[in-house]
């Protein structure tokens, strides 16, 4: 049967990744990407597909149950990938009702949705692509597996949380076709910069001050997210229905020596002073419920379905970095007017 998937949140930064890699890898299936286009949202990500003729893009809300069901109805949708989501943590502390509105009753809304069409078919699938944030918080040690009890700090882990839960719920009870991947921190390309990585890229281009919160020791599992789009479409082709698994990138670095190898690799690459932009580096006042150390352990993801990460993290930050500086006008246009207001006037590295 030919596919034709709804990717939900597809005009974002990991979903542009997915909307790309489904549509140029799979020919004979129709991609149609519903998303919002909030402010990180862009179809200037898609500009080098937007003409395939396997892509359709939909203007519309997950929160708006008669698009949803229109977009069905007239796609005649067979999968979901559900991306879209309020996604920042710093948000989340300041406006907590967007992320319950969009994580939590727009995937309900999408679940209502294809249970509706997809009655109790089978051949269908509903993936939900969570965050490792739903785990809580490491210690020093260990890792977070797909057993590890729910333990979300902030409102966006929390609405995410509930999200996965729902999804679950709706396998058990209406018989869903499910899978949910929990994935760690992303970095690459097209990343809106109000994250670390770049954010800091355009301060340094920008000779701005590097905000570090605490004591810099915050330690997260980065992956590169076309390596995470490759670990979506195997699970989306490969993985067991009504299963989770976790996406890891192996590759552990703490915040602050992050940032010092980001300034290091700048310097270089901008032809500056070796150190020069160290000096940028600020110590902030810490975040209210900062988790201290994520760490996934993906060996399920690569022990049932072969999948590794492909790109080590000096790599792909380095080609992460050369992508920015080789679209500057996208970093212009997506940091301009009421963007640059607002992370400016916070602290926003997650």
């Amino acid at each position: 049967m030919e596919k034709k998937i709804l990717i939900t949140g597809g005009a974002g930064f990991i979903g542009s990744h997915v909307v790309r890699l489904f549509v140029t890898k799979n020919p004979n299936y129709t991609i149609i990407n519903l998303d919002t286009l909030t402010y990180a949202g862009n179809l200037e990500n898609l500009k080098d597909i937007e003409h395939c003729t396997n892509y359709k893009f939909v203007k519309a809300n997950i929160l708006d149950a008669e698009a949803l069901s229109k977009t069905f109805k007239e796609y005649q949708i067979t999968d979901v990938i559900h991306l879209a989501a309020e996604s920042h943590v710093d948000r989340s502390i300041h406006s907590p009702l967007d992320f319950v509105y969009t994580n939590i009753v727009g995937t309900v809304n999408l679940l209502n949705t294809a249970k509706q069409y997809w009655g109790s078919e089978q051949n269908h699938l509903f993936y939900h692509v969570s965050t490792d944030e739903v785990y809580g918080s490491l210690g020093e040690t260990g890792f977070f597996t797909e057993t590890t009890p729910y333990d979300p700090r902030s409102p966006y882990s929390a609405s995410k949380a509930s999200s996965d839960h729902f999804v679950r719920a709706y396998h058990e009870t209406y018989n869903i076709p499910t899978v949910i991947s929990n994935c760690s921190n992303n970095y690459g390309p097209n990343h809106f910069p109000e994250k670390l990585i770049p954010l800091f890229i355009n301060n340094i281009i920008e000779r701005k001050p590097l905000p570090v919160y605490g004591d810099g020791k915050y330690t997260r599992d980065w992956l590169y997210v076309k390596d995470h789009a490759i670990a979506i479409d195997l699970i989306f082709h490969k993985g067991k229905k009504g299963d989770t698994y976790n996406i890891g990138g192996f590759n552990e670095w703490k915040n602050i020596d992050l940032v010092k190898l980001l300034c290091k690799l700048m310097d270089k690459k901008l032809g500056r002073d070796e150190g020069e932009s160290e000096q940028l580096i600020t110590y902030v006042k810490d975040r209210p419920g900062h988790d201290r150390r994520y760490a996934i352990d993906a060996t399920k993801l690569n022990k049932e379905l072969g999948w590794q990460p492909s790109v080590s993290f000096e790599e792909g930050l380095s080609a992460t970095i050369d992508w920015y500086l080789d679209n500057t006008d996208w970093l212009k246009n997506v940091t301009s007017g009421d963007y640059q207001q607002y992370y400016t006037s916070m602290y926003l590295n997650r």
